[in-house]
C-alpha cells in the first residue's frame, strides 16, 4: 500500500476520531486546528501537487522540500570545513571579517592546508628579510596621452553595480573607499548618486548597455558621457569587454530588482529583465576599440582610460596588441578578469565552463605586452577572487600592478555568502533592492570596516614582500611564487609560463606557445 493510499484511509479516520472525541471532551475541537489543515494540504498535494513526490507522499513530502530549502545553510554552518566552502571557504571569510573589525587575523596551532597537495601556491621567505616597502603602496595610472593621471592604491573595490547591490551597500563601500583612499569601480550599471555620495575616487565602467551615457535607442551618447565623466570624483574610465563570471554574455539584472531609481539611472524599462547585449555597438574590432579608448580619453578631459576583459582565444587579445602597434594608441590600463570572478547572476554553464582563470590569463597578457615592447606603457589590474595579502602577492608577481576585489568587500558590509544574489531576497540586505532588507546595512557601521579590511590587506601584502627579502614591489616576479605540481614537485611560475624576451614579437623571435596565435591575430577584427 502506497503512502498516498494510506493517507486517503487515515485522513478520514482522523477526522472521524476527532469528531467522536468532541462528544466526550469538547476541548478536543482544538485538534481540528492541527488535523484539518493537514488533511486539506494532503488532499491538495495528492490531486494537484506540482511535484511527483508530493502526489505520492502527501504532507510528509514537504519535509524533503524544506530540507532542500535550508540545505545551503546546513552545508555552510554544519558540514563544510574551514577550507571546503565555495566560492569562498570559511577560512577566507573569517580572515576578511577579522580585518574588517580591526582584529588580528591570527591562526593557532599551525596550517590546516595540505601543503603537499597539487595546486598549492607558496612563496619562499628570506633570511635577509626587509621592512615592508611602504612607499610602494600606490601606483600611478596614466600614459603619455593622459593629462589627468591617477595615483591608485594596490587594492581597490572591483566592479559592482547599483542594482546588483543595494543603495546602502554601495554607499558603505564608497564611504569606506574614501576613508582609506582606494578607488571604487561602478560596475556596468552606471554612475549612481550612491557611488558619488560616499566621496570615493570612482572608476566609471562603461559596458555594452552604455548605462548613464546612452541615447534613447541604447547607443553610446558622447555628450552625456562627457558631462558625467567631467565629475571630479571620476578618476578613470573602464570599458567592459567581458566579465570572468559570464564572458561573452551581457550583464543580467532581474526585473524583480529594478526600481524606479535604477530605471532612471540606467534609462531602461521596469517590466522586464535588464540584459545587456554581449557586444559593443560603439566600435568594431581591435582598432575600433583603441579608437574608442582615445575618444573617451579626449571626452573625459585626459583621464586614464582602459578596458576589462576575460581572456578567451589568445589570438583575440594578440589582435588588440597588434592594433596598439599599428595605431600607436595605448590604453592606460588593462583589467584582466579571471573565470573564477563573481557575479550577481549568470547562466551556470557560463560561470562554470567559459573563460581563462586569472592565474593563467595574467601571465599571458603580461608576456604579450613584454613581447610587443608595450609593458612599460600600460598598467595591469588583476581581478578574480582576491581576498588576502597572499592573493595580492601572487597576482602582482604574475604581472599585475594593482588588484581589484569585489566579494571580499561584500563580506565587509555584511554578505554571508547566502547565494541568493539573483533573487532579490538577500538576507543581509547587501544584494537586494528590497528596502526593508537593505536597511540592515548601516553605513556608519560598515564603512569603517571596508576601510579597515583594505588597509590591513595591503599592509599584509607589503609585509610579505619584505619577508621575501625584497626592497620594492618592482623586484617581485613570477619566479618568487611556486606551485605544487601533480608529480609532487614545486615549480616557479616563471618555469610554468616562460616569458619572452622584451620586444621578441617585433623581431620574429616568438616562443612556441605564442607563434600560432600571433600569426592568426588580426588588428581589424576579433
Amino acid at each position: 500500500m502506497t503512502v498516498r493510499q494510506k493517507f486517503f484511509i487515515l485522513a478520514p479516520l482522523a477526522l472521524v476520531a476527532v469528531a467522536l472525541a468532541l462528544l466526550f471532551w469538547p476541548p478536543a475541537i482544538w485538534a481540528y486546528v492541527v488535523v484539518a489543515p493537514l488533511v486539506a494540504v494532503g488532499i491538495w498535494d495528492a490531486r494537484h501537487g506540482r511535484h511527483n513526490v508530493l502526489r505520492n507522499y502527501p504532507v510528509i513530502g514537504h519535509i524533503r522540500y524544506f530540507a532542500e530549502f535550508i540545505r545551503p545553510e546546513i552545508q555552510q554552518y554544519l558540514i563544510a570545513t574551514n577550507q571546503s566552502g565555495r566560492p569562498y571557504p570559511r577560512e577566507v571569510r573569517d580572515l576578511v571579517l577579522a580585518r574588517a573589525l580591526g582584529h588580528d587575523a591570527l591562526q593557532p596551532f599551525g596550517t590546516q592546508h595540505d601543503l603537499l597537495s597539487t595546486g598549492e601556491d607558496f612563496a619562499l621567505h628570506s633570511l635577509a628579510a626587509r621592512p615592508p616597502p611602504l612607499a610602494d603602496a600606490r601606483v600611478r595610472f596614466g600614459g603619455a596621452s593622459c593629462t589627468q593621471p591617477y595615483e591608485a592604491s594596490r587594492l581597490n573595490i572591483s566592479a559592482m553595480s547599483f542594482g546588483a547591490l543595494s543603495s546602502n551597500a554601495i554607499l558603505a563601500l564608497s564611504t569606506g573607499a574614501k576613508l582609506v583612499g582606494c578607488a571604487h569601480d561602478t560596475g556596468e550599471g552606471g554612475l549612481s548618486d550612491h557611488h558619488l555620495a560616499g566621496g570615493a575616487d570612482i572608476v566609471w565602467q562603461i559596458g555594452t548597455g552604455y548605462f548613464g551615457c546612452r541615447s534613447e535607442d541604447g547607443a553610446f551618447d558622447p555628450d552625456r558621457f562627457a558631462e558625467r565623466a567631467a565629475h571630479p570624483q571620476v578618476r578613470m574610465i573602464e570599458i567592459k569587454l567581458s566579465q570572468g563570471a559570464k564572458p561573452s554574455h551581457g550583464g543580467i539584472l532581474p526585473a524583480a530588482k529594478i526600481t524606479p531609481e535604477i530605471a532612471r539611472i540606467r534609462g531602461i524599462p521596469m517590466d522586464r529583465d535588464c540584459i545587456s547585449p554581449p557586444l559593443h555597438t560603439a566600435f568594431e574590432g581591435p582598432t575600433g576599440l583603441l579608437a574608442f579608448v582615445a575618444r573617451l580619453r579626449e571626452l573625459s578631459g585626459g583621464k586614464p582610460v582602459g578596458f576589462k576583459l576575460c581572456i578567451g582565444p589568445r589570438r583575440e587579445f594578440l589582435g588588440i596588441v597588434k592594433a596598439m602597434l599599428e595605431t600607436g594608441i595605448r590604453p592606460d590600463f588593462i583589467t584582466v578578469d579571471g573565470a573564477e570572478g563573481g557575479t550577481g547572476a549568470a547562466p551556470v554553464e557560463f560561470s562554470n565552463r567559459l573563460g581563462t582563470p586569472v592565474n593563467e590569463a595574467l601571465p599571458f597578457v603580461y608576456h604579450a605586452l613584454i613581447g610587443a615592447g608595450l609593458r612599460d606603457e600600460i598598467r595591469l589590474v588583476a581581478s578574480g577572487k582576491v581576498a588576502s595579502g597572499f592573493d595580492m602577492l601572487v597576482k602582482v608577481a604574475l604581472g599585475a600592478d594593482t588588484c581589484n576585489a569585489a566579494r571580499a568587500f561584500m563580506f565587509t558590509v555584511g554578505c554571508i555568502q547566502a547565494l541568493r544574489c539573483h533573487t532579490n531576497s538577500c538576507p543581509t540586505g547587501v544584494a537586494t533592492q528590497d528596502a526593508s532588507r537593505a536597511r540592515a546595512v548601516i553605513v556608519a557601521d560598515k564603512a569603517p570596516m571596508v576601510a579597515s579590511y583594505q588597509k590591513a590587506t595591503v599592509a599584509m601584502f607589503l609585509d610579505l614582500v619584505g619577508a621575501m627579502g625584497l626592497e620594492s614591489v618592482s623586484q617581485l616576479g613570477p619566479g618568487h611564487i611556486l606551485r605544487r605540481m601533480d608529480d609532487s614537485t614545486a615549480r616557479g611560475y616563471d618555469e610554468i609560463y616562460p616569458a619572452p624576451e622584451p620586444g621578441a614579437f617585433l623581431e620574429g623571435a616568438l616562443p612556441e606557445a605564442y607563434a600560432r596565435p600571433w600569426h592568426e591575430a588580426r588588428a581589424d577584427r576579433f
